[in-house]
């Protein structure tokens, strides 16, 4: 029993202290961040680096891996105690076939151990690192895995996490976590596992906070939130505009007019709805940090002045009266 303890407090240690090394905001460095090429992907790192945000998330999958060589590169002139980074193992693109990511069609996934001791030792050579500060098991969710979910659950448990477990131990990896747009698949495994964080993309977010059962969860565990994806791919820095976008999707009728409902009561306060979209997730104690991602050093500095922008209490009062626990379909 004592033995049970110290581990439970040496856990609980372990994720305050990594909690505490993140910043409130980071950097994603996926589709959007690569959208405009090597140059702009450069200049945008180097922006936030000047700007003090020197947390960056990537993912074997974004770009077949050149979102690791490039964010490795930019990286490269840095001192290593200056920055964060995550990566994500278990889905990665065909790589003969090196390309957009979306849509899942071109993906290999792979939970197993000998894939993730695979995937861990290419993302250091591309990212020129010998330490990485959080790793994530990828996508392990069930509108992506449907009939086989169950099936992959036991092979991640089974074959990531304790390979993950391994290298969190031996100091080649610092902490490990889920990442995934499905909340209930973050909340399946955290039941399962001691992870560190969870990055429920687009999941906790002013259009969807459906997954406060995860951050209650990840609160009484010690464990801490990576809010991504604060404008649901695009809707709620856009707004209810036609062909608004909604977690890679075209928005829904129903979605368009919370977006606008949302618009309306962002201007009777002066504020952007972008500006609250991308604070919101801070208001929660379970949050430590909001990733998101920016195409070019211009448009970081203009989500550096949306996160600073005042905003009135009265705005998050009136948005807590019309909140929905759910997104209509």
């Amino acid at each position: 029993m004592i033995q049970a303890i110290n581990s439970m407090d040496e856990g609980s240690s372990r994720r305050a202290a990594f909690a505490r090394q993140l910043p409130p905001f980071g950097v994603g460095c996926g589709t959007l961040a690569n959208a405009d090429g090597a140059a702009a992907f450069a200049g945008m790192i180097e922006q936030a680096f000047a700007s003090g945000v020197k947390y960056f998330d990537t993912a074997a999958l974004y770009l077949g891996g050149e979102s690791e060589r490039r964010l490795g590169m930019a990286l490269r002139p840095h001192a290593r105690t200056s920055f964060l980074v995550s990566t994500k193992i278990g889905r990665r693109l065909d790589v003969a076939e090196p390309g957009a990511d979306a849509g899942g069609v071109k993906s290999i996934f792979d939970y197993s151990a000998d894939e993730t001791l695979r995937s861990i030792e290419t993302s250091l050579k591309n990212l020129s690192l010998d330490f990485i500060d959080l790793v994530m098991i990828h996508d392990l969710s069930r509108y992506i895995h449907k009939q086989s979910y169950d099936a992959r659950i036991d092979e991640a448990m089974n074959g990531a996490y304790e390979a993950l477990l391994s290298l969190r131990k031996g100091g080649t990896i610092g902490a490990i976590g889920v990442a995934a747009m499905d909340w209930t698949s973050c909340m399946d495994l955290a039941r399962l596992g001691d992870f560190d964080a969870f990055m429920p993309a687009g999941q906790y977010t002013l259009l969807n906070q459906a997954c406060n059962p995860l951050l209650d969860h990840c609160i009484s565990h010690g464990a801490t939130v990576i809010a991504a994806s604060p404008f649901n791919s695009g809707i709620l820095a856009t707004g209810a505009i036609d062909g608004a976008i909604y977690n890679m999707q075209p928005a829904s009728p129903a979605l368009l007019r919370r977006v606008a409902a949302i618009e309306a009561v962002c201007r009777r306060h002066g504020v952007p709805l972008a500006a609250a979209a991308i604070q919101f997730p801070l208001r929660h104690k379970a949050v430590s940090t909001v990733v998101a991602g920016c195409r070019s050093a211009a448009e970081f500095l203009l989500n550096r002045e949306l996160r600073t922008r005042n905003i009135p209490g009265a705005l998050w009062a009136e948005l807590e009266s019309i909140a929905e626990d759910s997104i209509p379909a």
